[in-house]
């Protein structure tokens, strides 16, 4: 009988052994991420993963490559968007733990390659990532400062860095509640809590 399964493309199979990764990292660790164990839950031999990619680190670039496109690059473009200041606000907040809540693992996967390979192009890769939210998150909040809209004492930068600090605390609520976890609420809450702090006193 001959054998019907559908050839995937090369750019399918990317596309899910990536997913795999971030898989792995969220629900089982950093520990668990060897490419024999990859090949497994993509259902592929090791040595088809490596048609795909020459090696894991080329993996994570290729991951981090997309979230510089879709995510880095979108932000951009709502911080420069032609909308009030309150609406980019929401909207920025909104999309990045979109983002992040559909992309379960990615931020783990970024800061434990970073941090545990001592990899100085990974680090910069991540230190520019950094840097960019915090810009156009840090422009919104001196637009709206400007139109009158909010209190022009805050120190943005150190809202900002707040504000960066939101990720790793969705992360954290993911992993602990896994069953019970309500996205949509997690984000109305960081929404608020941070038009308290800027709301004029």
């Amino acid at each position: 009988m001959a054998d019907k399964r559908v050839r995937k493309s090369g750019n399918e199979r990317r596309e899910e052994i990536k997913e795999s990764i971030l898989n792995i990292v969220f629900s089982e660790g950093m520990h668990k991420l060897s490419t024999r164990y990859l090949a497994q839950k993509v259902g592929v031999s090791e040595g088809a993963l490596f048609r795909h990619y020459p090696s894991k680190k080329a993996m994570i670039e290729d991951i981090i490559s997309d979230v510089n496109v879709e995510m880095v690059s979108r932000l951009k473009n709502i911080a420069e968007e032609a909308k009030s200041p309150q609406l980019r606000l929401d909207e920025y907040i909104t999309f990045t733990l979109n983002y992040l809540y559909h992309k379960k693992g990615i931020t783990l996967l970024l800061f434990t390659e970073a941090s545990y390979q001592n990899d100085e192009g990974l680090k910069h890769t991540m230190d520019d990532i950094y840097k960019s939210q915090k810009q156009y998150f840090t422009k919104i909040v001196l637009d709206g400062i400007t139109e009158g809209i909010w209190d022009d004492t805050i120190d943005v930068e150190n809202l900002a860095r707040l504000y960066m600090g939101i990720p790793v605390t969705l992360n954290i609520e993911m992993i602990l509640n896994t069953e019970n976890f309500d996205h949509d609420s997690f984000c109305n809450q960081m929404k608020t809590i941070i038009l308290k702090v800027l709301s004029k006193r």
